[in-house]
């Protein structure tokens, strides 16, 4: 007899690694409602915490969702996130968030230049998003790490990589880029990755969401990123023959040799319009071909979705199993930016023996039902 699918509470239960999640696409709609509140921004479309939910992603066949839609959400929620304290609150309460969903690590990524309006320094900007994590966490069992991100579209990634390694030690584990791809190649912000390079660090690039396999190649043979921030286009890399046969590209032969970590996001794919839908991301295509494929949420805000949501989808549309889940898992905490040791505890301790006691649980009730 077939198992039974795996159902929410049970996806909820299993240790959960997340590496591509950014902290101004994850506040609580009632945090992001009241914060507006208390400091007088009245641009939000409503200030009722359900249908705010609903206005950041609207119910499929209701048409209001679009790419504009989705960058607009961001004018939201970084309008209330310009102090110490509002920084600080959204990072406790989404380490308790992620927690609660049974994360056991999570980089959370975000762009300190996007947070002095209101006299910050960017180290304040970090201090106090360090400070949320340590509150949020001091409590759950999870770990938390930063990552700061350069805007591609601003000229600061020099200062944001030597930010990152000024706070290497105080929970920011690496320095990303994001913004548009397109017309911001990652060639651009060499100087930054270099920086990052010499000092021994950790970088990963949005590369590969919207824009082709230029993007991918640029970010890995030029830039020399470790991951890469969702990376959906290297499908075009792969042929797939009408008989079923695959055939890959030197650059996708290149990104499966090397093992080199994908973070995809499909939720969030399809909701910027990188994917036409869940049942045609090529994750499952690539999780099929063995790539190094992670699982993620990028937005949970705009997405209106948990790690635990976004892998009940992949149940539903591809038929996961516990088994595809714990080796997404692995996958996710290997390719982590957390030392070594570290890692190996979280692995030994959390994530192996989370997946057997499920396991088990999974036989007996089979045995039960028998």
């Amino acid at each position: 007899m077939a198992a039974a699918p795996l159902d929410l509470p049970t996806i909820r239960r299993a240790p959960k690694v997340l590496l591509h999640e950014h902290l101004d696409g994850g506040l609580r709609p009632a945090t992001l409602i009241e914060l507006a509140r208390e400091i007088g921004y009245a641009g939000l479309p409503t200030g009722d915490p359900g249908e705010l939910a609903t206005w950041f992603k609207p119910p499929p066949g209701e048409g209001g969702r679009s790419l504009v839609r989705y960058l607009e959400a961001f004018t939201h929620t970084l309008a209330v996130m310009q102090t110490s304290e509002a920084i600080e609150r959204v990072a406790a309460e989404s380490v308790e968030d992620l927690a609660a969903d049974g994360i056991v690590y999570a980089e959370v990524r975000f762009a300190p230049e996007q947070h002095l309006r209101e006299g910050l320094t960017l180290d304040d900007v970090v201090d106090a998003a360090v400070a949320g994590v340590q509150r949020g966490s001091a409590n759950c069992p999870i770990v938390v790490e930063l990552l700061l991100s350069g805007m591609r579209q601003a000229a600061r990634s020099v200062e944001i990589a030597e930010l990152a390694v000024r706070h290497r030690d105080a929970g920011v584990a690496g320095f990303d880029v994001a913004g548009p791809e397109k017309g911001y190649p990652p060639t651009r912000y060499l100087d930054a990755f270099q920086l990052i390079a010499h000092e021994n660090f950790h970088f990963t690039i949005h590369a590969g969401e919207a824009f082709g396999l230029p993007s991918i190649w640029e970010a890995l043979q030029w830039c020399g990123a470790e991951r890469l921030g969702h990376g959906v286009r290297i499908v075009d890399d792969i042929t797939v023959a009408p008989d079923g046969r695959v055939t890959l590209g030197r650059l996708a032969t290149y990104v499966r040799d090397r093992r080199i970590p994908l973070e995809m996001c499909p939720t969030s794919n399809v909701d910027t319009g990188a994917v036409a839908s869940l049942a045609e991301h090529p994750i499952e295509l690539l999780k099929r071909l063995r790539f190094r494929v992670t699982l993620n949420t990028d937005n949970r805000l705009m997405s209106n979705i948990s790690l635990s949501d976004e892998f009940a989808s992949m149940v539903t549309t591809f038929g996961w199993d516990l088994a595809d889940m714990e080796w997404l898992t692995l996958n996710a905490i290997k390719s982590a930016f957390h030392p070594f040791d570290g890692r190996l505890r979280i692995i030994n301790e959390q994530v192996k023996p989370g997946y057997a006691r499920l396991r088990a649980e999974s036989a007996a009730a089979e045995l039960g039902a028998g």
